[in-house]
């Protein structure tokens, strides 16, 4: 292991223990402030993604979107792969996806241009440190190169770090939005 990736290693560890800690003591509503953001966007087919393990969930808010637009969810598509995203509706049929998502029984594929992004930690430059496959790094890369995207992390605010070990591949977010507010880098 390099270096780097050494340092990105202690700390995701260190994040994973604050938000498992965020996780324990979250409360009704967390998505309240995700719900306020993309009302002022709906109708842009937006990418969600259904919570894992100790993730702060976003699907109240996805469900909300649905009303007014496409809403979809990452599909992995294999190891050095951009994701793709398939369409997403509150009571579509589910199937266990790579890693343990859950995604759509039936894929229909399609492009957002707001994606929520989950994430380990996140810093207020817009800094933020992932699983460590990369899969939204190159997803953002890509989409961005054809068009404007908006990145949205949702996090706990308990996942906020002072600093992360970027590199120049990592791709920022445009807002962090988490159970206590908005925050624009």
């Amino acid at each position: 292991m390099t270096d780097l990736s050494v340092i990105k290693a202690a700390a995701r560890k260190a994040a994973f223990a604050r938000r498992q800690v965020a996780f324990d003591a979250a409360y009704p509503g967390a998505a309240g402030h995700l719900s306020q953001v993309l009302a002022g966007y709906r109708g842009v087919p937006l990418a969600g993604y259904m919570a894992m393990r100790t993730e702060i969930d976003p699907t109240p808010a996805m469900e909300e979107a649905a009303a007014h637009g496409p809403v979809c969810v990452p599909v992995i598509m294999g190891a050095g792969k951009r994701l793709k995203f398939s369409r997403w509706t509150p009571d579509i049929a589910l199937r266990d996806g790579p890693f343990g998502a859950n995604v759509p029984a039936v894929d229909d594929f399609i492009e957002p241009e707001i994606l929520i992004v989950p994430l380990v930690a996140f810093d207020r430059k817009g800094g933020r440190l992932g699983y460590g496959g990369g899969f939204y790094d190159r997803t953002l890369q890509a989409l961005r190169a054809s068009r404007p995207t908006l990145a949205i992390g949702f996090a706990f605010a308990a996942q906020e770090a002072d600093a992360l070990p970027l590199e120049p591949t990592d791709q920022p977010l445009d807002l962090i939005v988490t159970e206590r507010g908005v925050i624009t880098p």
